[in-house]
């Protein structure tokens, strides 16, 4: 018998992201996958498996995006294949572990506890490190963190298997915008903008506009940051970030004259 476990989806693409005061906030959105499969025995063996801590002398590293991803002790190595044994004896594959590893970091990133989520997402990715999940989870705690550099390379690592998820690109892209806003760099303003045009080449979509029109914005485009916010108000009004409206008409008036 299988049972659905609904995933708890996630992004920052919502963001008022040129105000002042800017909260570290998730804002809820889409994500990849919907829903995964997993056998019921999981519900009921989870416990142990769950409570896996990898450590090293100098404490844990469990927290540690990707685990740190540096040189492993002997005992974190030993640690991490009775980890393994433990998900090959309790799951179908080690893809449906990781699946159900990162199922339960949205679950803890939803409850506010960030180092228990990572805790989950780099379990995740020990088991499939082409988890895309992993990546994405990791790069929104940095993210909540304001470990952004962090953020920006984890999120980039998920983009190089999934480049086709206009949702990741736009999370990608927004967190590039405010690692730009932090530290003017026009390289990095460039590829949130690169990410951004392939999101709505592959998906037109109303939060990638939107976050179009704000590179528009940082580089004083006006004309063009009303032209995509416009195609993003087509698309979806509900969507619109008033309070960067707000910053665009201070700018410049609409051209259409839709907004005053």
């Amino acid at each position: 018998m299988r049972t659905w476990i609904k995933l708890i989806v996630y992004s920052f693409v919502g963001l008022p992201i040129l105000s002042v005061a800017q909260p570290k906030q998730l804002i809820i959105s889409a994500r990849s996958g919907t829903a995964v499969q997993t056998p019921t025995t999981h519900q009921e063996s989870n416990q142990s498996t769950e409570s896996t801590s990898i450590e090293t002398s100098g404490g844990e590293v469990n927290t540690l995006p990707l685990l740190n991803e540096s040189a492993k002790t002997s005992d974190q190595i030993d640690q991490e294949i009775r980890f393994l044994n433990d998900c090959d004896r309790n799951f179908a594959s080690r893809s449906d572990a990781s699946d159900f590893f990162a199922a339960r970091g949205w679950d803890y990133v939803d409850k506010g506890q960030l180092d228990t989520a990572a805790h989950r997402f780099n379990l995740s990715w020990l088991l499939n490190h082409d988890n895309v999940d992993a990546y994405w989870g990791l790069g929104v705690i940095c993210y909540q963190k304001n470990h952004l550099t962090d953020a920006i390379k984890i999120l980039r690592k998920g983009t190089a298997i999934a480049d086709s998820n206009t949702v990741l690109l736009t999370d990608l892209a927004t967190v590039e915008i405010k690692c730009y806003q932090d530290k003017p760099d026009a390289d990095m303003l460039a590829e949130a903008e690169a990410h951004l045009h392939r999101a709505v080449t592959l998906n037109p979509n109303a939060l990638s506009f939107q976050k179009l029109s704000v590179v528009q914005f940082l580089k004083a485009d006006y004309p063009k940051a009303w032209e995509y916010f416009h195609q993003a108000r087509s698309i979806d009004l509900s969507s619109l970030d008033l309070t960067y409206l707000n910053e665009l008409l201070a700018k410049q008036p609409d051209p259409k004259g839709v907004f005053k």
